[in-house]
Order: C-alpha cells, then sequence, then structure tokens
C-alpha cells in the first residue's frame, strides 16, 4: 500500500511541476524565444510584432510550435538599436552543474533543444527539481515588467 501512494504521489509531483502556465505568451525575435511581457517592456527597441495562432505558424516558427498553445508572437527589432543578451539552455545547464543535453522546463513547457536561446531577462527564478527521474532546471518567468 505505502508502494502505491509513493507512486501516486511522485505521479502527482511530476504533473503539478510540469502544469503549463496558460498566463504566458512567447515571442521569437532572431531565433531567440522571449515573453510578450519581455518585449512589451523593451518597446522603444520593437519595430513590429506579428501575432500567430498555433495553427498557420509561419516556417521560421514552426520548430517552436510546442510554445504555440497560447499563440507566439513574432518581434523584430527596430535597426541600429543592439538587441538584449541572450544565453543558449545549454549553457544555463552548465551554470547549475547539470548536463548540457538535459531538457529545460520554462512555465512547464519541456525545451529538449538545449541549444535553443532564450532571452535572460526572462527568467525570474531557477530551481533545480527532478523530473522524470533526472535533475531538471525549473524556469519561471516574470509576469509583468
Amino acid at each position: 500500500m505505502k508502494k502505491i501512494l509513493y507512486s501516486l504521489l511522485m505521479f502527482a509531483s511530476v504533473t503539478i511541476f510540469a502544469q503549463k502556465n496558460p498566463n504566458v505568451k512567447f515571442a521569437i525575435c532572431n531565433d531567440a524565444v522571449g515573453t510578450v511581457n519581455l518585449f512589451n517592456a523593451k518597446k522603444v527597441m520593437v519595430q513590429s510584432t506579428t501575432p500567430y495562432k498555433a495553427a498557420v505558424l509561419p516556417a521560421n516558427l514552426k520548430k517552436y510550435s510546442y510554445l504555440a498553445q497560447n499563440g507566439l508572437t513574432e518581434v523584430k527589432y527596430k535597426k541600429d538599436v543592439g538587441t538584449l543578451d541572450w544565453m543558449t539552455l545549454s549553457g544555463l545547464n552548465t551554470q547549475y552543474q547539470l548536463p548540457e543535453n538535459t531538457p529545460v522546463i520554462i512555465e512547464g513547457y519541456e525545451f529538449t533543444d538545449t541549444s535553443t536561446k532564450i532571452y535572460a531577462d526572462i527568467i525570474n527564478k531557477t530551481e533545480v527539481k527532478d523530473y522524470n527521474g533526472k535533475k531538471t532546471l525549473f524556469i519561471t518567468t516574470f509576469e509583468k515588467y
């Protein structure tokens, strides 16, 4: 009986940890992942934003379809404004002494390709937790800037 309860508890905790946050809307700019909130806060840098529904993503955003549950926005910077700092998920894993190829969970979305770049400014909180029997990095983003 204890084994059954333990198994149920483990399953419930994994399910809770991996819940996708419906309030987060991702945005892609220069092949790096950010959030719509991040770019709304940096409007002086933004030339244009184009929101897409999951079913109608253009070819260049198809590889991010797993993030498009709430839609996905493509952002373009103005010319000559520079860029925000970004990092790869493999580099982030290394900072937390995790294998580079370990998937990263951002707001419940599993990023299996650790060569994916994210904007550092979206990171509010990072935690290493057990996920499917492996130590995994979980990232929470800012709801508002």
